[in-house]
């Protein structure tokens, strides 16, 4: 349902854009692609945020330990 109300939308924004004066049709058009760009690039560090701090990171020590114990099995 959202789809479609996004779609109707947008056709009548296409629609007023076509006639309306070029220049403020052109100021509305780069104001909606840019305001998009940016909403989709907050969206997107969100989603590193939560994905980062969701998956652990392993700090030096655990990675010596680590490479180390492979280090001793691998001359056993």
């Amino acid at each position: 349902m959202y789809l479609l109300l996004s779609i109707f939308l947008c056709t009548i924004l296409g629609i007023s854009l076509f006639f309306i004066p070029p220049y403020i049709g052109i100021i509305l058009s780069f104001g909606i692609v840019i305001g998009s760009l940016f909403r989709a690039l907050y969206i997107l560090n969100d989603i590193h945020k939560r994905i980062s701090d969701a998956l652990p990171r392993k700090n030096l020590l655990e990675k010596s330990y680590e490479k180390h114990v492979e280090k001793k099995e691998s001359e056993v």
